[in-house]
């Protein structure tokens, strides 16, 4: 029989199935002001939090971690909304670190299920996690808020709030159907949150004549984290630096702001130091765990899930741990080009070496298509069909790592999804959702746009296109 919180939380899993809606935040805008959301314009009674919001293609999350880290540490009291998760839904609403528990989640949901109802807002999982963050961060009473964008920017749910500085991370080429074919239609997109008057910072090498233009069209000033045409010198392998540097010059431009003053008095060098010296989960994470003849073993977990990212991970296992030998336990994401991933492993280590696995999700690559698209240089890897699932193959990377001569390290990567299988399976012990949750996810978000915009995006019907809605 399952809990109040696992029905309430499969039944949001359950929106996206029903609601298919129109890119743009008039679902939002009703919710928010039907539960009298005091971070909104003209919004309800309480206190009014100072809010931090953040977009980026690669970036953002880490950054809004540091940046939450940073004024945690500070003893400021501070909500963080992020996604995906890893292991539990409750992870993407936090408050000094800690999740909303399931106690909340029953008690604020019901209202925002029963707001949908009764004013007829389709509003989609995005969009209902988005109002229940806020509803969350709200009887906490939080005094700061970092908020990372779903998607793109200007049409987020996320963007209905009254931000105090806006940061971009980044620009690349990604769901170009929805954000545009091009970099500088993607960064006209995420620039979208910039607002009228507040600082608006960007991190390196982005388009910056667009971001100029949107910032002078909205009535605020470009914060630039080096000045244009800098890129610093970051190191390839690893873009922790270049996030550090952009969410320490973010907190540094929040400090000056009017209103911040009570935070300012707070946060000192030290808490900054710790702050950006720390990483979100999955994002080169590095554990000890104890093999069976009681062998320290290091294990890696990085969500290195394409080529570029595979090759960057690569690089940096071999700077930090140069001539160790390395053990792999790889799943990815159907859409990815499997071939390249295989290729990109196998030039660091022999197929012996590999373990293949397969998350129980959707989106996860079939063990039979990871093989097919490796080919013969793939043959000899470790794989079970029928037990295809992420914790045997982390055990036999275990025990074979344990009972090895070298020094080997356990490197888990690849896909989101097989994280939280792998996370237990070393023995991390955390939030984990159960299968009753886990299941109706995978069923109901087939593609990362779905949490945000439902099973389809706009109807011919509507009269509106893709392109139509940027322009405006």
């Amino acid at each position: 029989m399952p809990s109040r919180y696992e029905s309430l939380v499969r039944r949001l899993y359950r929106t996206n199935l029903y609601n298919p809606v129109k890119l743009g935040l008039n679902n939002i805008e009703l919710l928010l002001g039907r539960l009298e959301c005091p971070y909104i314009k003209d919004g309800g009674e309480g206190r009014k939090a100072k809010i931090i919001h953040i977009a980026g293609t690669n970036g953002k999350g880490s950054v809004a971690y540091k940046i939450a880290s940073t004024l945690t540490e500070a003893g400021v009291k501070t909500g963080l909304f992020v996604s995906p998760h890893v292991s539990s839904f409750r992870e993407r609403c936090q408050v000094d670190f800690e999740c909303i528990t399931e106690a909340e989640v029953t008690e604020y949901l019901p209202n925002i299920f029963d707001k949908c109802r009764e004013s007829d807002i389709p509003a989609t999982f995005f969009e209902i996690t988005t109002a229940l963050a806020l509803e969350y961060f709200k009887a906490r009473s939080v005094d700061a808020i970092v908020l990372e964008t779903g998607l793109g920017g200007r049409l987020d749910s996320t963007n209905i709030v009254e931000s105090d500085i806006a940061v971009v991370t980044s620009i690349g080429l990604e769901h170009t159907r929805i954000l545009g074919d091009t970099v500088e239609l993607i960064a006209k997109e995420k620039a979208g949150i910039f607002k009228p008057g507040r600082p608006a910072l960007i991190g390196v090498d982005l388009p910056t004549n667009v971001m100029e233009d949107h910032a002078r069209d909205v009535g605020t000033k470009i914060v630039y984290t080096r000045p244009p045409g800098e890129t610093g010198n970051f190191t390839e392998m690893d873009f922790d630096a270049q996030n550090s540097e952009i969410a320490g010059r973010a907190i540094e431009e929040a400090l000056k702001i009017k209103g911040w003053e009570k935070i300012r008095r707070k946060v000192e060098r030290g808490h900054i130091d710790i702050g950006l010296s720390r990483r979100p989960p999955c994002r080169y994470e590095t554990k000890t765990t104890t093999g069976e003849n009681g062998k320290q073993i290091t294990v890696i977990l990085d969500v290195a899930h394409n080529p570029p990212a595979l090759q960057q991970l690569i690089k940096k296992l071999d700077a930090e741990h140069p001539g160790r030998k390395l053990r792999f336990v790889v799943g990815m994401s159907s859409d990815k080009d499997l071939s390249l991933c295989a290729k990109t492993i196998l030039s660091r280590v022999e197929a012996k070496q590999i373990h293949l696995v397969e998350a129980v999700h959707p989106r996860a690559a079939k063990l039979e298509d990871i093989l097919s698209a490796g080919g013969p240089p793939l043959s000899g890897c470790n794989y079970n069909l029928t037990s295809r699932g992420v914790s045997v193959q982390t055990s036999l990377a275990l025990n074979l790592a344990s009972s090895s001569s070298s020094d080997e390290i356990v490197v888990i990567c690849g896909s989101v999804f097989l994280m939280a299988s792998a996370r237990e399976a070393i023995g991390i012990i955390e939030p984990r959702d159960s299968d009753f949750i886990a299941k109706e996810a995978g069923a109901n978000l087939r593609a990362d746009l779905q949490e945000h915009f439902g099973n389809r995006v706009l109807s011919e019907d509507e009269g509106e296109d893709l392109d139509e809605v940027r322009r405006r």
